[in-house]
């Protein structure tokens, strides 16, 4: 939550793009994830996608949340990562 921002600061803004993490790395996250919101197996599929934030709101505690546009479901900040150029 806030790697680089701080709680309550979204780290992906609306409108920024995003690549979801390898279909691996999603894996990883939905076995050890035991909170909130956790991964289904359908947004597995879409490990290693480019997307533009659409939605961010946050979780009590300051975990961000994110909805993508065209991509289903919800997604954690451990989930994505900035698009390298």
């Amino acid at each position: 939550m806030g790697s680089r921002k701080g709680p309550y600061t979204a780290e992906f803004p609306i409108d920024t793009n995003v690549q979801i993490k390898s279909h691996l790395e999603l894996k990883e996250f939905q076995k050890s994830w035991k909170k909130h919101h956790p991964l289904n197996r359908k947004q597995l599929e879409f490990g290693g996608r480019t997307a533009r934030v659409k939605e961010v709101s946050f979780y009590h505690g300051g975990d961000e949340l994110y909805v993508l546009e065209g991509i289903p479901g919800i997604w954690h900040e451990h989930c994505l990562r900035p698009v390298e150029e």
